[in-house]
């Protein structure tokens, strides 16, 4: 039997110092996304089911072009850390890093098709 203080059980197993940063990044994100999501449906969702020429019209202009990227951009950030604090919660080892991998990838992925989609509505 060995006689460990807590302090020795719980050596490696401590703090990763991002906790905090990660909580306030996390905050931030959805109180830009309060902001941003009913902003990005009041302006997209009178062009859903129009025309081309009129949906490229409405993204030409330079509101609802911003307001989507940004809609676009934190909420993958967004979601990429929710889904990464979750994969990490409930999965491990080698599990862990695929899953981990393949969110981050796909959050990006889908960001930057967004972003290239809205670019080529824009210009």
């Amino acid at each position: 039997m060995r006689y460990l203080t807590d302090r020795k059980r719980a050596a490696g197993l401590g703090s990763a110092k991002t906790g905090t940063e990660h909580f306030w990044q996390m905050q931030v994100s959805s109180v830009a996304l309060l902001i941003l999501v009913p902003l990005f449906v009041f302006i997209v969702g009178p062009i859903i089911g129009r025309g081309y020429e009129e949906v490229v019209a409405s993204f030409s202009r330079p509101l609802p072009a911003i307001v989507t990227a940004l809609t676009l951009l934190v909420g993958l950030v967004h979601f990429r850390m929710g889904a990464q604090v979750a994969i990490e919660d409930y999965t491990g080892g080698a599990t862990r890093k695929l899953l981990i991998i393949a969110v981050v990838c796909l959050a990006y992925g889908t960001l930057a098709t967004g972003l290239f989609a809205l670019v080529r509505l824009a210009l």
